[in-house]
């Protein structure tokens, strides 16, 4: 006879209890955050400080109308550039379609010059236990892992694969710092129509692109792009990937508009969407390279 999922959810946790002590979980956390930690520290003295630069509306000319649209709306000319980026983040996130959704609590660090990124949550599936997890871009290299109770790895996923997606996933997330969506020596930006755009980066010898959709007060309101995703059998397939954006707000003084919420989600070819991760933004700063 099956056991129920809520069943087979405590019986692993007893069986969890009954092997892992109290003390080495909290040596287990201790030595993620310490991880984590230290990479935060690499990444932002990997990347430069280009806040001296400053926006000006004649960078608009020759660029995709959507895209003019949208950083005329986003940006306040004479807006110092974004060098660094630290925030915090609630919501939810699930692994499969088939999974319910757990509640989230993360922080993110993001790096302009270089690009850059590294991402560090907490998912409550059970009372007192938790998954953790870390994602990140630091020169040239891809990294994601699941470790529960900070201790067990889950997932560990690295490889050309893994670096590619995670550079996509630092274009996906500049609307949260739009200054580095401005045309340079990464990114360049292709016309597609008069509400969408193809934004091009080049970092660390690799080429990545995604398509941004506009509305017509200037926000970027989806993300479409192609993206390598890991089966089961450990190999990876590319497969259509989404973003959605929403909830714009003035942040920085209001010279800056960013979406507070993004929702992310993987597409067949059937167009079935499976969503996976739902943020909301509580804390955001510009310009101050350490962490919370």
């Amino acid at each position: 006879m099956r056991l129920r999922k809520k069943t087979l959810v405590l019986a692993i946790i007893v069986i969890i209890i009954a092997v892992v002590p109290i003390t080495s979980v909290g040596v287990g956390d201790m030595m993620f955050r310490s991880q984590v930690e230290q990479e935060i520290e690499n990444m932002f003295a990997s990347s430069g400080n280009i806040s001296d630069k400053i926006f000006t509306h004649e960078q608009l000319n020759g660029l995709p109308e959507p895209v003019q649209r949208y950083l005329q709306y986003s940006l306040e000319e004479g807006q110092s550039y974004i060098s660094y980026v630290r925030l915090k983040h609630g919501g939810t996130i699930r692994q499969s379609a088939e999974q319910e959704w757990m509640p989230v609590s993360g922080e993110e660090y993001f790096t302009a010059q270089r690009p850059g990124f590294v991402w560090v949550a907490k998912a409550s599936f059970f009372p007192l236990f938790w998954l953790a997890a870390k994602d990140s871009y630091l020169v040239g290299k891809g990294d994601f892992q699941i470790k529960l109770l900070s201790l067990i790895t889950v997932a560990d996923a690295m490889g050309k694969e893994t670096d590619e997606g995670e550079l996509m996933r630092w274009l996906a997330e500049t609307v949260w710092f739009p200054t580095a969506l401005l045309p340079s020596e990464h990114l360049r930006w292709e016309a597609i129509d008069s509400n969408s755009a193809k934004a091009i980066l080049t970092s660390d010898g690799f080429e990545v692109n995604v398509t941004f959709v506009f509305n017509e007060k200037g926000e970027i309101t989806q993300l479409i792009g192609n993206r390598y995703r890991a089966t089961e059998g450990g190999s990876y397939q590319m497969q259509r990937w989404l973003g959605y954006y929403r909830d714009y707000e003035q942040i920085h003084g209001g010279s800056v508009r960013i979406p507070q919420e993004i929702e992310v989600a993987w597409g067949d070819s059937q167009a079935v969407e499976f969503s996976y991760a739902r943020f909301r933004i509580t804390d955001i700063e510009f310009n101050n390279p350490t962490k919370y």
